[in-house]
């Protein structure tokens, strides 16, 4: 077989004792992440999108890492209405954009409601924040 990568001498069956635990995984991943998305947009009001989600950096290091098909632990999501914080598929907080103050120093996000600290990001992605900040003046932050 030319350009296809597969070797000619493996038996047929050898390659399908390889692809169903892959495919089994694969197709059970997809669903855990569906079954995540679905549970967060549950919380969406009627015309209301999601426009970004970021992720946050954990206060502390976990002694065993998440397994891969769990995603991110924190997750802050940016939709046209509110900015939310979740844990995974755990709704820890939603606030609606003219609520809020975010405050950005160096990296990390300063976000205020009600005149309270509703929390302090780190977040991964790099100029997250700006990104955020610009967002929040967009949907009238001030």
């Amino acid at each position: 077989m030319v350009g296809t990568g597969i070797r000619a001498d493996l038996p047929w069956w050898a390659l399908a004792a390889a692809a169903l635990p892959t495919a089994g995984l694969g197709g059970w991943t997809g669903a855990q992440i569906g079954r995540q998305r679905g549970i967060r947009n549950e919380v969406l009001e009627p015309g209301e999108t999601v426009l970004d989600t970021y992720t946050v950096r954990p206060p502390y290091t976990e002694h065993t890492p998440p397994a891969a098909h769990e995603g991110p632990q924190y997750q802050l999501r940016a939709t046209t209405r509110s900015l939310e914080m979740w844990e995974r598929s755990a709704l820890l907080w939603r606030h609606p954009w003219p609520e809020l103050r975010l405050v950005m120093v160096g990296p990390r996000l300063h976000i205020q409601h009600g005149g309270r600290e509703a929390g302090t990001m780190l977040l991964e992605q790099p100029g997250a924040a700006q990104e955020i900040c610009g967002v929040a003046r967009r949907y009238g932050v001030n």
